[in-house]
């Protein structure tokens, strides 16, 4: 394995965002403990970092492959079609991809209101906010928001259709580990999911590594999955050539 050539922690409330570059991979380590734990929640979007107009696109990644969630072996597939980012390891098992974020008026109803001035670090931030401002750094705004996903956090679906949120799906020390297929601009939040019933604002910590890897082999397990990943890498692929 590669060295790590950069990590920082994502504390509760707060936003992230970064360029990562093709052959790099971002790893999200859950840093929680204590009563935190089990209720980590990272909310992200990923744009091609050299034309943001292709961003991640969740039907066809879940279409594509079979699925209702993301876990290690699967691959997101932007709307052109090529594959942005590959989740290489997995200790989670369950990453939601179908329920989206919470907004002001959400965050307000559960947590209730307050400023910065009064809660400092505990004042309660919402996902929505949290990526338009992210979004801004990079030129881009309300329009570019598009279904993100929520890593480390698991939702299911009874008989009737109807989500319901499952507690503890992930543990202090799981990760998730994205390796980029292109230059991804990934737009992270970590603040609660909406279908997390929790009424107290104690968003555990991220950890957050960056390191360079191999490109995917012939044989690598994210192409191999199904014959559909097979063809999304030959297509970004043949971007590079």
């Amino acid at each position: 394995m590669s060295e790590v050539f950069h990590r920082e922690t994502l504390r509760g409330g707060q936003k992230w965002s970064r360029i990562v570059k093709r052959h790099q991979a971002l790893r999200l380590i859950d840093a929680s403990s204590g009563g935190g734990a089990g209720a980590t929640c990272v909310a992200a979007l990923l744009f091609n970092a050299a034309d943001p107009a292709e961003r991640y696109n969740m039907p066809d990644t879940l279409k594509a492959q079979f699925t209702a969630f993301l876990t290690a072996g699967r691959v997101l597939y932007s709307d052109m079609g090529h594959i942005l980012a590959s989740l290489t390891a997995d200790t989670c098992g369950w990453h939601d991809t179908l329920t989206g974020h919470q907004d002001a008026a959400g965050a307000a109803a559960r947590f209730g209101t307050g400023t910065y001035q009064d809660l400092r670090n505990d004042w309660p931030r919402n996902t929505r906010d949290n990526v338009l401002v992210e979004l801004v750094k990079h030129g881009l705004g309300r329009r570019d928001l598009h279904a993100n996903l929520n890593l480390f956090a698991k939702v299911v679906t009874d008989e009737s259709g109807r989500f319901a949120w499952v507690a503890g799906n992930s543990h202090p020390g799981a990760y998730v580990e994205l390796r980029m297929e292109m230059d991804v601009l990934v737009v992270l939040s970590n603040t609660p999911h909406p279908l997390d019933p929790a009424t107290a604002y104690r968003p555990p910590p991220v950890a957050l590594e960056l390191r360079t890897v191999p490109p995917p082999a012939a044989d690598d397990s994210c192409r191999m999955a199904r014959a559909e990943n097979g063809r999304g890498f030959a297509l970004t692929e043949g971007l590079f050539r």
